[in-house]
């Protein structure tokens, strides 16, 4: 009888406080529920032309099921750091190994929900993916890379998760200057 895969609930992360320093640990699903600040990965993927890779998220992911994300990764995990995770990640989403390493960009405090519990250190990347991708079936139910100027046009009319969509909107303030 082999053992059954750990849940995403039970992964371990560092929690941390409002500058960042680890204060203490928790099980995601612990941390998500009690509303734990912990540290998470965006990861803007372009392909060789520049188009963004897009994905609608399954139904079962733990938070914002069924909502579009202009970018790929997640949580990071107890005692890794933001490039680990935002590698790890890209390449456990699109699918694909051997990915260049993502280039940081900029950090945030992410704080939202109706509740303001939603609240996460938030480290934004961007990397080139000339592979071709694999989606994860369980965390990807559709995807495309799409141009830019597509994505802008789709913000107002897809739901979108609201924690990308504020990377998203702090990106382009970034680029901006």
């Amino acid at each position: 009888m082999s053992a059954s895969p750990p849940s995403p609930a039970d992964e371990i992360l560092d929690i941390v406080d409002e500058h960042d320093r680890v204060v203490g640990q928790a099980p995601r699903g612990e941390a998500y529920a009690q509303g734990l600040r912990h540290r998470c990965v965006f990861v803007l993927a372009r392909d060789a032309e520049d188009r963004i890779f897009v994905h609608r998220r399954t139904p079962t992911k733990l938070v914002f099921p069924s909502l579009y994300d202009m970018f790929v990764g997640g949580v990071v995990g107890a005692g890794e750091s933001y490039d680990e995770a935002a590698l790890r990640e890209a390449e456990e989403e699109l699918g694909v190994s051997g990915l260049p390493r993502p280039v940081p960009l900029f950090r945030f405090l992410y704080e939202g929900g109706a509740d303001g519990r939603q609240t996460w250190w938030s480290a934004v990347y961007e990397v080139r993916c000339t592979l071709p991708v694999r989606p994860q079936v369980e965390e990807v139910a559709w995807h495309d890379f799409l141009p830019e100027a597509e994505v802008e046009r789709r913000l107002d009319s897809w739901e979108w998760v609201p924690d990308g969509l504020d990377a998203y909107r702090r990106l382009r303030a970034h680029r901006a200057g």
